[in-house]
């Protein structure tokens, strides 16, 4: 849990976009984890392992709010916006925590089919192949599926 609890954090909080739920996720997903270790094949990695399990913690968590919202109408806290510290900081440093701020909620509002494979590939560093592997598509899904979220995030940032 040591060694991988910052990356599963970082990855949990790239696909949701809330840091609490993310923290949530990651609790899920260790006590998974846990459950599961009888299954895990000790001659493959543990990460994507891992970090399969927490996707499927975020999938589980989006199903339950649908019918969540499906069952009670939408939630006004879901409707709550993150405000960013404005503690006296240098404006440029300002700009870019207001700008990664804004980046986060654009891929927080990508549908998780398109935000898996974009967070692997783009900001957890792995190739189509890889992420193709974690996610059970291939690596041209992933592909075609890094390019639509692309084109959605732009269309996102440009509006706002």
């Amino acid at each position: 849990m040591r060694r991988h609890k910052e990356g599963l954090y970082r990855f949990l909080r790239r696909l949701t976009g809330d840091p609490e739920e993310a923290h949530d996720l990651l609790q899920d997903s260790f006590v998974a984890i846990w459950r599961n270790l009888g299954s895990f094949d000790a001659d493959r990695p543990f990460l994507p392992w891992a970090q399969r399990i927490a996707l499927n913690k975020v999938r589980d968590a989006a199903r339950r709010r649908a019918v969540r919202r499906f069952l009670l109408g939408p939630s006004r806290d879901a409707e709550t916006l993150q405000v960013a510290d404005t503690a006296a900081l240098p404006d440029v440093e300002t700009a870019d925590r207001q700008e990664l701020a804004r980046l986060d909620r654009a891929i927080a509002d990508l549908p998780l089919a398109l935000r898996a494979p974009l967070v692997l590939t783009a900001i957890e560093g792995l190739s189509q192949a890889e992420a193709g592997v974690r996610l059970g598509i291939s690596a041209k899904a992933v592909e075609t599926k890094v390019a639509r979220a692309r084109r959605i995030l732009t269309g996102i940032l440009d509006r706002v």
